[in-house]
């Protein structure tokens, strides 16, 4: 009788094995091995994932718009009188390097007046519109292409008394003829804004450093 259940119990447990193959399939197939990436980090191995953008919002405090606005509408300016400047420094500098061969006073006044036609006849229309603000931008911008600010460029071509009197007409408009560039301290963020209009638009750097 004991031989008989001995019996019936062996059949069983091997029915219950043969019904179970993913035991002996896991004991001889193992998986296989995969990499992935990682970091180290003061001494610790830290699996590296790229997680999924996480968005935040929030409300923007009164100075963080006041930043944002006047953010804008420096990189505004720039991007409206940056053409500008560009051409008005081209003419400049063109002129700055014509007149180096002019000794007779007479000829570069005759000369001069012929160049200030061009100026006025390219630039009179489209700078009439410009507000007080890109006004300024812009003579910043023109000293940056020429490396002279705007008294000493009038002062050059038209003398010391005309300049006067045209950086008193700047000085009721809040402005300022002799304002200097520094791309590396006060008009850096004016300097970043060019590079961007110069990538989007394929210009090629023209600016000189310094002429007169």
């Amino acid at each position: 009788m004991r031989m008989l259940e001995k019996k019936y119990t062996f059949i069983f447990i091997v029915l219950i094995l043969s019904a179970m193959p993913s035991f002996s399939l896991f004991a001889q197939n193992k998986p296989k091995d995969f990499f992935v990436e990682a970091i180290i980090y003061n001494g610790d191995t830290i699996e590296l994932k790229t997680l999924e953008n996480l968005t935040v919002k929030a409300r923007m405090t009164d100075a963080q718009r006041k930043a944002y606005a006047k953010y804008n509408r420096l990189r505004n300016a720039v991007y409206v009188t940056y053409p500008y400047a560009r051409r008005a420094g081209a003419i400049m500098n063109d002129i700055n390097d014509k007149l180096i061969h002019i000794t007779s006073n007479s000829e570069r006044r005759k000369y001069i007046r012929s160049r200030e036609k061009e100026l006025k006849k390219e630039f009179t229309t489209p700078l009439v519109n410009l507000s007080v603000y890109q006004g300024k931008v812009l003579m910043k911008l023109i000293n940056r292409e020429t490396g002279n600010n705007c008294y000493e460029i009038i002062k050059e071509y038209k003398g010391g008394l005309t300049a006067r009197v045209y950086q008193t007409v700047a000085f009721f408009f809040n402005s300022n003829l002799k304002q200097p560039y520094n791309s590396e301290r006060e008009d850096k963020e004016i300097e970043y804004f060019v590079h961007e209009v110069q990538r989007m638009y394929g210009f090629q750097e023209t600016r000189r450093l310094a002429m007169l």
